[in-house]
């Protein structure tokens, strides 16, 4: 699939026209199924407006396409496309992240496959945008990557008519990494539309998504003080050893969605009925190989993950698929707002190929198969200054989860807004934690009948001004689930890992504050984002940093007769030591350690950006200092954080 991103470059328009301007936010809270208002200029009109090309979510909040060169953009300059402040990255682009900011963590009461360590860049149903434009419009992003390799994103959207709009696009990544057997190639392609007829009767939003994650494992490095040791030798991080140097995992997966709703009253008046459907239907696999078993540390050979039933090439298989249905019907009155009651149907099938038995009779089943249906109501609201979504969903099956979410949001004025969330959620345990089976022995568990639903309470606000934007939370977590090492002191001498699922039986209260400010004195700017985190558990179970800051001093002006604008300067990026989770290739989870902490040390990145028309030029030293500082920096306890690195990207917007 990745010839799909040099079939777009022929599609190309040639015709550019420059645009400007920050993006422009409208969040629709009054109808979930109201249709994006048409703004398509009439054919008179020689030149569209930038407002005319709209991103549209799945619960229908709209933005602006946005070609301006801000810090904001420049954070998003990375393989997640996202701002990444609160993750960790590993030391090649492509693998997983760690998490520093656990308030990032979403939740949903339905179990998925698992693997969690693997779905940083495994796009969702809800992740999907869909899109309302005057004239086709294309993106194409690159970036460079760490050694041989490159990062493409490339998208293409269009109108055949102002009622039906057709998106396509495709991720791809190819890196090699500096250590041994890291190199990571990862696809993410997705195709959709969106339409709705002339007397916004019925409205559809479908999409397909192919996804794959190809990771190169090698189990972090064996011998940290080599790395630290300022040795010139390992400056070539060839020469570490590691433990896996021929192991690999891979996930993919397929979907297809579509979320459509019909009004039952021919034309719209201030009361309204609509029948609405979401279908969804999704298989996963995930593949965990390693050809040779035992790892070489000096001259010793480790059973790294303890004995296995084989003495060489190992394939741990797990399936997985999913079928979602809801079907509501909401009444949508002008003044009163919109009430939507539904009754959703979840069906799952986790399964394996075999079925373990142990002597005892003791067995783990080869498969895992749900079944689930839940009665809810969600209500939406928008008066004045007030919008609000509150939902509310208990399932009538045997097995039980909850989910109520309520969100309300108060606009002061065009500049200052007031969000505030509730969340109380029952949820299943991710299958992975319920039933697993590997070729390693002691990485075989069936917990169906063990593990408690998941309890979490979350309360948070957050407020956006320009002068402050900050955000609170509060989370109360009860029964947790969390994977960690069981090896004996013997096996943690033999450098054995032993990683298996547990539940926690107490209380973990977790608080966040969050705050961002901007400074700016004439053409330069100080930008600073701040986070505490405060945990209270009688173990260490969920560990993050206390403190974790982004530093941003820049300067910027235009130059070449306001044909070039740029941005140049440092970033400053730090968090406080604390015990970081490690990380398992195996089951491609992180997990609980209390041995050693990582953290504590700063990393400066300098940049170079520059806008020319709707191009965007990115030039980065990524962790500059550590040409010149000790190599103490982590990612996980035996896997370091990226060296000192070059990279160059662009983003580059197309309107015809």
């Amino acid at each position: 699939m990745r010839i799909l991103f040099f079939l777009y470059l022929l599609v190309v328009p040639s015709l550019l026209f420059a645009q400007g301007g920050a993006p422009k936010k409208n969040l629709d809270m009054n109808s979930q199924y109201s249709s994006i208002t048409d703004t398509v200029k009439k054919k008179k009109a020689l030149v569209a407006k930038i407002e005319q090309y709209q991103i549209v979510t799945l619960e229908h909040d709209t933005t602006i396409v946005d070609t301006s060169l801000t810090l904001k953009s420049a954070y998003r300059q990375n393989y997640l496309r996202r701002d990444n402040f609160g993750l960790l990255p590993f030391s090649n682009i492509g693998q997983t992240y760690n998490t520093l900011q656990y308030s990032l963590t979403d939740f949903s009461p339905y179990p998925d496959i698992g693997f969690q360590g693997k779905h940083f860049n495994f796009m969702d149903a809800s992740e999907i945008n869909y899109y309302h434009v005057a004239t086709p419009l294309t993106e194409l992003f690159f970036n460079t990557s760490i050694g041989k390799g490159q990062n493409v994103d490339s998208f293409i959207t269009l109108n055949t008519s102002k009622n039906l709009n057709f998106f396509a696009a495709y991720r791809g990544l190819r890196s090699e990494g500096k250590y041994i057997n890291q190199l990571t190639s990862i696809g993410n392609f997705r195709i959709g539309a969106s339409y709705n007829t002339t007397d916004k009767r019925y409205i559809l939003y479908l999409h397909y998504t192919y996804q794959d994650v190809l990771n190169e494992e090698n189990g972090g490095i064996t011998t940290t003080e080599d790395f630290e040791s300022g040795d010139p030798n390992f400056t070539n991080r060839q020469r570490l050893e590691v433990y896996l140097t021929d192991a690999e995992s891979f996930l993919k997966g397929k979907r297809l969605f579509f979320d459509h709703a019909f009004r039952i009253n021919p034309t719209q008046g201030n009361n309204n009925l609509y029948v609405t459907h979401q279908f969804n239907f999704e298989n996963k696999f995930f593949e965990y190989k390693q050809p040779t078993v035992l790892s070489t540390v000096g001259s010793t050979l480790v059973e790294r993950f303890g004995e296995s039933y084989v003495t060489s090439n190992i394939k741990d298989q797990t399936r997985f698929e999913k079928l979602y249905n809801r079907v509501g019907v909401a009444y949508e009155n002008s003044l009163l707002g919109k009430f939507n009651f539904f009754i959703d149907d979840y069906r799952s099938n986790y399964k394996y190929n075999r079925i373990i038995v142990y002597d005892g009779g003791t067995t783990i089943p080869d498969n895992l198969f749900r079944e689930i249906n839940s009665v809810g109501a969600q209500y939406e609201y928008q008066k004045n200054k007030w919008n609000g979504r509150f939902l509310l969903s208990r399932s009538i099956t045997k097995e039980a989860i909850s989910d109520l979410d309520a969100k309300l949001r108060y606009n002061l004025n065009e500049k200052i807004q007031f969000d505030f969330r509730y969340k109380n959620i029952s949820k299943l345990p991710n299958n992975n934690y319920l039933l697993y089976q590997s070729s390693y022995i002691a990485y075989n568990w069936s917990n169906i009948d063990k593990f408690k639903n998941e309890k979490i309470n979350l309360l948070s606000a957050k407020i956006y001004t320009p002068w402050l934007n900050a955000e609170a939370s509060y989370t109360v977590l009860t029964d947790h689930l969390y994977f960690k090492d069981d090896a004996t002191p013997q096996q943690i001498e033999d450098r054995e890992q032993i990683v298996r699922p547990f539940q926690y039986g107490n209380t973990i209260n977790y608080l966040s504050v969050k705050a961002n400010r901007e400074f700016k004195f004439g053409d330069f700017g100080l930008d600073n984002t701040f986070l505490y985190q405060k945990v209270t558990q009688s173990d260490l179970i969920l560990n993050v940093p206390d403190f974790v800051t982004r530093n941003t001093f820049y300067y910027s002006t235009y130059l070449f007769k306001k044909a070039l604008y740029i941005q140049t300067g440092i970033i400053f990026n730090y968090f406080t030591k604390y015990y970081g989770n490690d990380y398992n290739p195996v089951v491609g989870e992180f997990f609980v350690q209390n041995t050693k902490k990582i953290g504590g040390y700063p990393t400066f990145d300098f940049f170079l950006n520059g806008r020319i028309r709707q191009t965007r030029i990115y030039l980065k030293a990524e962790h500059f200092n550590a040409a010149f500082s000790e190599s103490i920096y982590y990612s996980a306890p035996n896997n370091p954080y990226r060296d000192f690195t070059i990279r160059f990207g662009l983003v580059w917007n197309f309107f015809q």
